[in-house]
C-alpha cells in the first residue's frame, strides 16, 4: 500500500505526484507478494494462491498502465488521486477477504490510503475514502474466507475480538486522518506565510538599495558629463559670442551645471542626510520614524524614551522598520483612543513596548497569536486591498514577528494585566545585536557615514 507523501514546497499544496503513488504501490506489491509466498511456501498454510496473485497483479497492471500513459513528473488531479487511493483500499479489501478478513494482522493497512489523502487531498475526499475503508472493514467482519492456518486446524477469533479490531480501524482512521490533515495544513500555511514574508522583505530591501544605486549611477554619469562640459566650454571659446549657436551653447552649459548639481545630491545621499534610508539611527529616531505616519493622520500615539547611559545607535534595517510599523498599525486598528510606545535601554538590553487601550487578544487566539493565519478579523472586516496583499488574514503579525526576530530580537505578544486593557507587544534586543553594524563612539555618537560602517546591519 501507499504511504505518506512528502510534498515539495514549490508544487501545488493539493496535488499528488504520480511517481510517488506508483513507487509506493510497487512497494505494496512487493510486500503483498512476499507475504502470500511466505504463507504458502514458507509456512505451508493452504490459501487461494492463484486468486491472491491475480488481485496483486491488478496493482501491477495499474502501475504499468500509469507509467506508459503519463510521465513520472505528472501531477494527479483530485479526482484521479481519489480514484487511485480508492482502488488501493478495494484491492487490499479483496486480498484480506481471501486471507481471513479482519483476523489477518495486515488489516491495519486500511489506514495507509486515508493517511495519504489527509496529507494531500481535501477533507471531504479524505472523509469519503475513510468511509470506504470503514465500509470494507465492516464487510470483512461479516464475511471472509478462513485465515490460513495449519492443515486440519480451524483458527477463528471470537466475534467480540474481531469487533474490537474493527473499532480500532475506525478510531485509527479518524485519528490519523485528522492528525495528518492538521499537520499537513499547518505546513502548507507556514510555507505560504514564509513566502509572503520573503516578498515583503524583498520589497523593503529593494527600497533600502535605492540610494546605493543612485550613487553608483551618479558616479558612472560623472565622466561623460564632464566630457560634455569640457567640449561645450571649448566650443564657447572658438565660436562667436553672439548668435543662435552661442545661445544654444549657453543653454547647454546651464543644463550641464544643473545635471552636475543633481548628481552631487545623488552622490551625497546617505552622507549628508542623517535620516536617510541607510543611516545609523538612534532608538528614539527609530520610534519616531514608525510613529510619524500615524501622527500624520491624527492618531494619538504617546512616546517615551529613557534609559541608563548613552542612547543606543544602530543601522537602519528596513525589515525591522516594517515589522514595528505593522505592529503599530495593528495596535491603532484596535485601540479605543490611544497607543503608547515606551522605548528603554540598559547597558545590556534595548526595549520597545507598544501598548493600546483596546479589547486585547481574544482568549482563544492568545496562545497562538503571531502564528500564520491567526486573526481576530472577520471576513466582512477585510477589504479587497487586504485580501490582495495578504492583509486581514493573520499574516501581518507573523511577518512582523519573523522580520523582527531576524534582527536578533525577541517579540512577545500578550494582553495587559488587569485592571488595564489592551494588547502589549514587547520587543527586546541584546544591546550588542541592536548596535551591530553601527560605529559608536564612547560617548554614544555615530562615527562616519553608513558606507564607511560596513554592510551587515540589524536595525
Amino acid at each position: 500500500m501507499a504511504a505518506i507523501v512528502s510534498k515539495s514546497p514549490k508544487t501545488s499544496p493539493r496535488q499528488l505526484r504520480l511517481d510517488t503513488l506508483v513507487r509506493l504501490r510497487w512497494l505494496a506489491v512487493t510486500g503483498q507478494s512476499a507475504a502470500v509466498a511466505t504463507v504458502r511456501f514458507g509456512l505451508g498454510f493452504p490459501l487461494p494462491f492463484e486468486l491472491c496473485f491475480l488481485i496483486i497483479a491488478a496493482s501491477v497492471w495499474t502501475n504499468l498502465l500509469l507509467r506508459i500513459q503519463y510521465p513520472a513528473s505528472h501531477r494527479l488531479s483530485d479526482n484521479a488521486a481519489t480514484a487511485l487511493l480508492g482502488f488501493d483500499i478495494l484491492q487490499l479489501a479483496a486480498l484480506l477477504y481471501l486471507t481471513g478478513g479482519l483476523e489477518n494482522p495486515f488489516a491495519m493497512l486500511f489506514l495507509a490510503p486515508v493517511l495519504i489523502s489527509a496529507t494531500a487531498l481535501t477533507p471531504e475526499r479524505t472523509l469519503a475514502l475513510g468511509l470506504l475503508a470503514v465500509g470494507c472493514a465492516t464487510f470483512l467482519v461479516l464475511t471472509h474466507k478462513p485465515l490460513p492456518w495449519f492443515p486440519g486446524q480451524n483458527f477463528s477469533l471470537p466475534f467480540l475480538y474481531v469487533s474490537g479490531i474493527w473499532t480500532a480501524i475506525l478510531l485509527g482512521t479518524v485519528f490519523t486522518g485528522i492528525y495528518a490533515w492538521r499537520v499537513a495544513e499547518e505546513a502548507r500555511q507556514l510555507g505560504q506565510a514564509l513566502a509572503a514574508t520573503e516578498l515583503v522583505l524583498a520589497r523593503e530591501q529593494h527600497l533600502s538599495q535605492l540610494d546605493g544605486l543612485a550613487a553608483a549611477a551618479a558616479h558612472e554619469l560623472g565622466t561623460p558629463l564632464a566630457t560634455i562640459a569640457l567640449v561645450s566650454k571649448e566650443l564657447g571659446h572658438a565660436l562667436p559670442k553672439q548668435g543662435p549657436v552661442a545661445e544654444d551653447l549657453r543653454l547647454l552649459q546651464e543644463q550641464v551645471d544643473r545635471c552636475r548639481s543633481i548628481l552631487t545630491k545623488l552622490t551625497s545621499m546617505g552622507e549628508e542626510d542623517e535620516e536617510g534610508f541607510l543611516e545609523t539611527v538612534s532608538l528614539s529616531q527609530l520610534v519616531e520614524e514608525i510613529v510619524e505616519p500615524q501622527r500624520a493622520v491624527g492618531f494619538d500615539v504617546r512616546v517615551s524614551a529613557h534609559g541608563d547611559g548613552p542612547e543606543p545607535l544602530g543601522r537602519r534595517n528596513p525589515g525591522v522598520v516594517y515589522g514595528l510599523s505593522n505592529i503599530l498599525d495593528n495596535a491603532t486598528d484596535f485601540a479605543e483612543s490611544q497607543v503608547t510606545i515606551d522605548a528603554r535601554w540598559t547597558p545590556h538590553e534595548v526595549f520597545i513596548e507598544i501598548r493600546d487601550d483596546g479589547p486585547g487578544y481574544a482568549p482563544d487566539i492568545l496562545l497562538r497569536v503571531g502564528e500564520p493565519y491567526v486573526t481576530t478579523r472577520s471576513a466582512a472586516e477585510r477589504t479587497e486591498a487586504d485580501n490582495d496583499e495578504g492583509g486581514g488574514l493573520g499574516l501581518g503579525l507573523f511577518i512582523a514577528k519573523t522580520l523582527i526576530e531576524r534582527s536578533g530580537a525577541e517579540l512577545t505578544l500578550t494582553n495587559a494585566a488587569p485592571p488595564a486593557t489592551g494588547a502589549v507587544a514587547r520587543i527586546v534586543w541584546p544591546r550588542h545585536a541592536f548596535e551591530q553594524g553601527a560605529a559608536i563612539s564612547p560617548q554614544g555618537e555615530s562615527k562616519g557615514s553608513l558606507k564607511e560602517q560596513g554592510k551587515n546591519s540589524h536595525i
